[in-house]
């Protein structure tokens, strides 16, 4: 097998790379137009997932079901996603089925709508799902209609499969990366000052570690950096290349981290559905690794935590 280096990559690998990342791009976003065209397709179920979770009713896309991320997506009794048997419910009560095409889209970017989608891929139907390409942000910039009516439809029968724990990384499986026993790149998506421990979380946010800094070996590489003004992922060449700066260039699996695992679906998106590389999210993130006893913390700015 070819060895694809930071510098360059053999002509069989960058024909390989681009060809893969093409098509799974085009399977992996949906522009505007495209929900447009398809808003009453039965085939197409069209969910809201935005960290607000207020502005599906005050208006959403005609047709969008809600997806709400504190109660649909997560176990509401340990930290956890949802389990099977309860977002099979939620699916089945939406009328997804196992050959329906699954459209998300939110605020923030897509934040929360990445990841959803990541949780689609843990049981199973990633390859169904879509991003609306630019989420709320970019529908509402373009004067799109918005609708306040809830969508009824017929409940499917739809089984989900059981997690596919390949694309969900743990705790050990980090701990393991940090201390070298693994040849794995750790992706942190946060912002510089996060990366270098100048702050513990951005400003307003409850969820925190008693410690700043990152994961030790881990590349910092903003989320912000692969995002467009009106919310759209930049080019797939563009991404590659951001990515390739620092040394992720699809050789070697990879981990992404954030501080709840919600940014970092982001960027496991663009890597794993847009560049089509092995890419697994952690979702324990900061407030897990950064609270741990015991584990090594890369610490620049020095940063102590003082309870306050």
């Amino acid at each position: 097998m070819a060895v694809w280096g930071v510098k360059g990559l053999t002509a069989f690998a960058v024909t390989f790379a681009l060809t893969a990342g093409t098509a799974l791009a085009s399977d992996a976003l949906v522009d505007a137009k495209w929900v447009q065209d398809n808003l009453n397709n039965p085939k197409v179920r069209i969910f809201e997932v935005s960290v607000d979770t207020g502005v599906y009713e005050r208006g959403h896309i005609p047709s969008a079901a809600h997806l709400n991320w504190h109660a649909d997506l997560v176990d509401p009794e340990r930290r956890d996603i949802a389990s099977r048997e309860a977002f099979e419910k939620v699916l089945r009560d939406a009328g997804v089925d196992k050959d329906t095409t699954i459209v998300l889209y939110g605020d923030n970017n897509n934040w929360f709508a990445a990841w959803g989608a990541w949780v689609f891929e843990v049981y199973g139907l990633g390859n169904n799902v879509k991003l609306l390409d630019g989420g709320r942000k970019l529908w509402e910039a373009e004067g799109l209609p918005l609708d306040t009516a809830l969508p009824d439809h017929p409940d499917s029968s739809l089984t989900l499969a059981d997690r596919d724990t390949s694309v969900r990384a743990r705790f050990v499986d980090v701990v393991a990366v940090a201390e070298g026993k693994q040849d794995v790149k750790l992706v942190d998506i946060r912002s510089a000052d996060e990366y270098a421990g100048k702050i513990f979380a951005p400003e307003g946010v409850k969820e925190l570690s008693v410690r700043a800094g990152h994961i030790p070996g881990a590349v910092n590489v903003p989320w912000g950096k692969i995002v467009n003004e009106d919310g759209t992922f930049k080019s797939e060449a563009d991404i590659r290349a951001i990515y390739a700066e620092q040394g992720i260039d699809g050789s070697t699996p990879v981990i992404t981290y954030c501080r709840i695992g919600e940014r970092s679906s982001h960027t496991w998106f663009a890597l794993k559905k847009i560049l089509g590389y092995d890419v697994r999210n952690y979702d324990g993130s900061w407030t897990e690794y950064g609270n741990a006893v015991g584990v090594p913390v890369k610490n620049v700015a020095g940063t102590i935590w003082t309870g306050k």
